[in-house]
């Protein structure tokens, strides 16, 4: 079993830590509708990427009443 000869110190145990920090993500502008997206992904509020629309949205679905029952 693995086990240190000597007491690894707070201070070396948290350098080795230091690259561990989560990263805030990247948003890039969305060419067509100018909304925040992750980069390489479709945008979530339009459907386009890299300027063709690759998502048919559908803006509101109208159900009527014998449909809904």
């Amino acid at each position: 079993m693995a086990v240190p000869q000597n007491k690894i110190s707070k201070s070396r145990r948290n350098n080795r830590r230091a690259h561990d920090a989560l990263v805030a993500g990247n948003p890039n502008e969305c060419t067509n509708c100018g909304e925040l997206k992750r980069p390489h992904h479709v945008c979530a509020s339009c459907g386009h990427y890299d300027d063709k629309e690759v998502v048919a949205l559908v803006e509101e679905i109208e159900l009527d009443d014998e449909d809904a029952a």
